[in-house]
């Protein structure tokens, strides 16, 4: 068991540790003050639909725009050391995009539907250009460079549809923000789930994720090795873009309307902490997306529970925030340098009293 542990704090597994033990501790935290907190029924919604119902679907369900996101951030982090704080208002800006195109016709069906989605990836991965360009080829911290962005991205958006939120009512995007008649799982999940393969197929079938942690690790070797570090930087923005613009469409065909102001509100520092709570390193190199994934989880149920437990909602950003600071600091590498002098002083100290009772 302790061999176990061991190998999951500095082995293979090491850099999910923190997440997966968030995880733990935010289930035995909730089981041991409400057994009944994860369990799962099965109810009929508004539509008629037999869909699944409980805090468990809660957590995955709300989690979706963020683990989107956060995959896409893990990219971005990984290759430039630092962080695009923009998503939000160019979610806005897709979500804006998508509804505009809808809105051109009377009718919608699936084609128009289609046709809107990618005209949302297109503009999504614009702005992604212009942020890539901006930290890849004039060397601007991310931070910095997607600041313009973030300043002014929702009052693009807002004048895409002339300063109106225009509402969509259509069974196609009623199923992409809720449930497909038949199919039990809130569709946003399998959206989640169908993003988080199509990055492994990616990564399986291209080099993209060796050349990401090249160029994050050290930009002049990977460039020496022939790995073109712009080019990879620029890509990562550009594959955030789409990220984007599938949160995007998410999030409005959850409240079947657009709002500039209010679309995926603040996501910016909660895909951040997803990123570091999922144990990557937030100045680049070594990533791992799964874990931004249980990252964004974990903010998740920690959001439900604190609801659960009748924090108001002025409240619940603080707690978070406290519950936060303390997974990132002991995930920090100075934590963990520590922690692991201590497991190795620990492990001679008992090597020495095994030797000391075999020489006796």
């Amino acid at each position: 068991m302790k061999k176990s542990f061991n190998k999951i704090l500095s082995g293979g597994l090491g850099q999910l540790a923190i997440p997966i033990i968030a995880i733990c501790l935010l289930v035995i935290f909730n089981l041991i003050r409400d057994p009944g907190f994860f369990g799962i029924g099965i109810m009929h919604n508004n539509d008629g639909n037999v869909v699944l119902a409980g805090n468990l679907i809660s957590i995955i369900n709300g989690a979706s725009e963020l683990a989107v996101l956060a995959m896409g951030m893990t990219l971005v982090t990984a290759a430039c050391g630092g962080q695009d704080i923009s998503v939000g208002a160019a979610a806005a800006i897709a979500g804006s995009v998508f509804v505009k195109v809808l809105k051109s016709s009377s009718s919608i069906n699936g084609g128009k539907v289609l046709l809107a989605f990618v005209c949302a990836c297109v503009v999504a991965m614009i702005f992604g250009t212009f942020n890539g360009t901006l930290v890849a080829v004039f060397k601007i911290q991310p931070m910095i460079a997607t600041l313009i962005l973030f300043t002014c991205g929702r009052s693009i958006a807002y004048w895409i549809n002339g300063g109106a939120t225009p509402t969509i009512s259509n069974p196609i995007i009623t199923a992409i923000g809720g449930f497909i008649p038949g199919i039990p799982v809130p569709t946003p999940v399998l959206i989640v789930v169908a993003v988080g393969i199509l990055f492994r197929l990616f990564f399986h079938f291209t080099s993209l994720e060796l050349f990401t942690q090249s160029v994050g690790i050290n930009g002049s070797a990977a460039r020496l090795n022939g790995i073109n570090s712009t080019f990879i930087k620029l890509l990562s923005f550009i594959i955030l873009g789409v990220c984007v613009a599938i949160a995007g469409t998410i999030g409005v065909s959850r409240l079947g309307l657009i709002n500039h102001e209010t679309l995926l509100l603040d996501i910016e520092m909660d895909t951040i902490l997803a990123v570091a709570i999922g144990g990557n390193n937030l100045g680049g190199g070594r990533f791992k997306i799964s874990g931004s994934i249980i990252g964004a989880y974990v903010i998740q149920m920690l959001t439900i529970t604190l609801y659960a437990m009748k924090v108001s909602s002025t409240d619940v950003k603080a707690y978070k925030a406290i519950v936060i600071v303390l997974l990132v600091v002991i995930g920090s590498p100075v934590v963990k340098a520590r922690f692991g002098k201590l497991m190795g002083r620990l492990r001679a100290g008992r090597t020495q009293t095994s030797v000391k009772g075999a020489g006796e």
